[in-house]
């Protein structure tokens, strides 16, 4: 797979240590990188800095990552967005979100590297 340079993937994970491997994996195939570790973290890094993609965990304190998936698509409409989640329990926010007309594509936790830079290469391509 070609590396994919010049994207800006931004990654939310209240875990620090997903986060930064997220992050250091993305950034060896050439990808500029920030990591947030909250909602409210990732809000007030887009005020600054646009990504091309999110991936988001759907557990985190305070606001979700659904929620902040809306609030990402609202504020920058080009931005792709890829959930994950390693917690059986966010099926029920997830359905409560397709009701609501948002689709998101969301990925089991743990996620092997080669799927997640796959699907990150994919979303990049074809918005979808």
């Amino acid at each position: 797979m070609p590396a994919l340079t010049h994207y800006r993937v931004l990654i939310v994970d209240d875990d620090e240590k997903v986060s930064k491997t997220v992050a250091l994996l993305f950034t060896t195939q050439g990808w500029e990188t920030r990591v947030a570790y909250s909602a409210e973290e990732a809000i007030e890094i887009t005020t600054q800095w646009k990504p091309d993609l999110a991936i988001l965990d759907i557990i985190l304190p305070g606001m979700n990552g659904i929620d902040l998936a809306g609030v990402l698509k609202a504020n920058l409409p080009g931005c792709r967005l890829l959930l994950f989640s390693g917690q059986p329990s966010t099926a029920d926010l997830v359905k409560e979100a397709e009701a609501q007309g948002q689709m998101l594509q969301v990925l089991a936790k743990p996620i092997p590297p080669t799927e997640l830079l796959d699907m990150a290469a994919r979303l990049m391509e074809n918005g979808a």
